[in-house]
C-alpha cells in the first residue's frame, strides 16, 4: 500500500497549482498534507484519487499508474473531499447502501453497511435524512463512505471542517483508529489535529513542498533556532531587567511571578538566567524550555 508523487505539475490556465512536487507515502502511514489556501494541496488529492489529470509528472497508487488503471486505483482508495458531496434526500442508511452497491457483491451489502454505520458512531442517525443531520454527523457519513469498501488507503480533504471541539476529537480519534490499518493522507489547517494523529507531514506553499518530516523533527529542524524559556521566580522582578541577561533578546511578563525569555539563535541562557537569580538573591521555582508550536513553524515556512 503506498503512493508514489513523480514530478507532478499542474496548470490552470497560466497559473501553476503544482510545480515538480515528488514523494513518497509508505504503506501505514498518517501523513498530514498542510499548506495555505491555494498551495496545492485539493489539487494534488484530486490527482492521487484521478478526478483530474496532471499536466506533467506520474503518479502510482499500490503500483497501479493513475492515468492508465483509474478504476483500479478507485478500487483501493477511499476519498472524502473538502465540499462533501452527499444526497441530501437519501436516509443514511440507503445512502450507503446505494455506495456500497458500486463496490461490492450484493450478497455482503447489508453485513457492511451495519459494520460501517457502527464504526463511524451513525447508529442513532442511519434512519435520518442526510439533509436532516448535523455538520459533524454529514462528515461521519463522508467519511463512511470513504470506508465502505474497505479501502487500502484513505484520502480526507479537510475531514473536520466547520466541526465543534468535541466534533473534532470523535473525528479525529475516528481517524487515528483507521489509520492502524490503513494509509491515511489528510489535510487539514488545525495543527493540534496534526500534532495528535500523523506521524508524518508535508508541507506545500506556491505548489512546492518546503518540508517533509516528522511532527516533531520539523519543530527542532525547521524553527529559527532561538529558546523561549519559561521561568517562575519567587517574587516579582522588572522585565526590563530580565531583557539585559546575556544572550537574550526579548523578555515578556506572562503571568504572576512568571516569564518568557527568548534567547538569541543557537544560545542556551538558562545557565545565564540562573546566574541572574543568584545576583539578584531570587529562586528560581521553575525554569523550562519551550518547543516551538508545529503552528508556529507552519507561519515560518509559508509567510
Amino acid at each position: 500500500m503506498s503512493i508514489i508523487i513523480k514530478n507532478v505539475s499542474k496548470l490552470y490556465g497560466k497559473q501553476k497549482a503544482l510545480d515538480n512536487v515528488s514523494f513518497e507515502i509508505k504503506s501505514g502511514e498518517i501523513v498530514g498534507f498542510l499548506g495555505p489556501n491555494g498551495a496545492g494541496k485539493s489539487t494534488m488529492m484530486k490527482i492521487i484519487t484521478g478526478f483530474i489529470p496532471p499536466n506533467e509528472g506520474e503518479i502510482f497508487v499500490n503500483d497501479y499508474n493513475v492515468s492508465e488503471n483509474s478504476l483500479e486505483v478507485r478500487k483501493v482508495v477511499g476519498y472524502l473531499p473538502e465540499h462533501n458531496p452527499l444526497y441530501l434526500d437519501m436516509y443514511v442508511k440507503e445512502y450507503l447502501g446505494f455506495v456500497a452497491s458500486l463496490h461490492i457483491p450484493k450478497k455482503g451489502i447489508k453485513q457492511r453497511v451495519k459494520d460501517i454505520i457502527q464504526l463511524t458512531g451513525l447508529t442513532i442517525e442511519q434512519n435520518k435524512k442526510i439533509g436532516a443531520l448535523s455538520k459533524g454527523y454529514r462528515q461521519r457519513t463522508g467519511l463512511a463512505q470513504a470506508l465502505i469498501h474497505d479501502p487500502d488507503i484513505l484520502i480526507l480533504d479537510e475531514p473536520t471542517t466547520g466541526l465543534d471541539p468535541n466534533q473534532i476529537v470523535e473525528i479525529r480519534n475516528l481517524i487515528g483508529q483507521i489509520g492502524k490499518e490503513k494509509t491515511v493522507m489528510l489535510s487539514t489547517h488545525i495543527m493540534q489535529e496534526v500534532e495528535a494523529i500523523c506521524n508524518r507531514v508535508i508541507i506545500v506553499d506556491k505548489g512546492k513542498i518546503v518540508a517533509d518530516e516528522t511532527p516533531d523533527s520539523i519543530k527542532k529542524t525547521r524553527s529559527d533556532k532561538s529558546m523561549i524559556v519559561i521561568v517562575e521566580f519567587d517574587r516579582e522582578v522588572k522585565t526590563e531587567l530580565l531583557s539585559k541577561i546575556k544572550g537574550a533578546v526579548r523578555a515578556e511578563h506572562h503571568k504572576e511571578n512568571i516569564w518568557l525569555i527568548q534567547s538569541e539563535v543557537n544560545n542556551d541562557i538558562r545557565s545565564n538566567i540562573f546566574n541572574f537569580a543568584v545576583e539578584n538573591k531570587l529562586a528560581v521555582l521553575s525554569m523550562q524550555k519551550q518547543e516551538k508550536s508545529l503552528e508556529e513553524v507552519f507561519k515560518m515556512l509559508t509567510s
